[in-house]
């Protein structure tokens, strides 16, 4: 996973007037934490915050005030309506150290013939890897499978050095039988209508 440098500057005020002022000069307030240390609060830059968040656990490399900090982003608050980013919490991390994050599931390959449903179970595979090198994704084939089967953690390839941090069985996908939606029988509708009126 290739690194996403960003330039960060500590931001010394706080509260909501604060934020607004940060945000309309298209930055994002967030707060960077770990190993210890006490809370950084800093300012980071919109777009191209938004554009490096795209990659599922992304490894930023912040330069704050002529230091250099590694972080993966914990928890990103965006707008319900506009989708603009509010506030980001970023986990300091160093090279070699392992780091336990979600990461999405995708799925490959076709069922068998017939109405079936792939279900996630599960979205994201809990998981601890090291943190320069977060997968980006796992996939997971549904080659043939028919209602009733299920692939389990245990059964997800995962790449070198990721181990899961889940239950083995715990069900990552299970395929259903598509349900047909049953026609409303005619000529009942009304009819109780028609009675109560006479």
């Amino acid at each position: 996973m290739s690194e996403v440098k960003l330039a960060a500057t500590v931001r010394s005020e706080f509260g909501k007037g604060a934020a607004r002022r940060i945000r309309r000069e298209d930055k994002v307030p967030g707060v960077l934490y770990g190993h210890g240390t006490d809370p950084v609060h800093v300012t980071l830059p919109g777009h191209d915050l938004l554009l490096a968040l795209r990659t599922p656990n992304v490894l930023l490399a912040l330069a704050i005030d002529g230091k250099n900090e590694l972080a993966i982003p914990k928890a990103v608050q965006r707008n319900p309506l506009k989708g603009f980013i509010e506030h980001v919490d970023l986990l300091l991390v160093k090279r070699g150290e392992k780091v336990s994050v979600d990461i999405p599931v995708l799925t490959e390959g076709d069922l068998a013939p017939g109405a079936f449903l792939v279900e996630h179970v599960l979205n994201a595979l809990p998981v601890e890897a090291e943190a320069t090198h977060i997968p980006e994704s796992v996939t997971v084939s549904v080659e043939g499978l028919s209602a009733g089967d299920s692939v389990l953690a245990k059964d997800v390839t995962l790449p070198k050095g990721t181990t899961l941090t889940v239950e083995d069985d715990a069900v990552v996908i299970q395929v259903l039988a598509a349900q047909a939606e049953e026609p409303a029988a005619e000529g009942t509708e009304g009819e109780g209508d028609e009675a109560a009126e006479a």
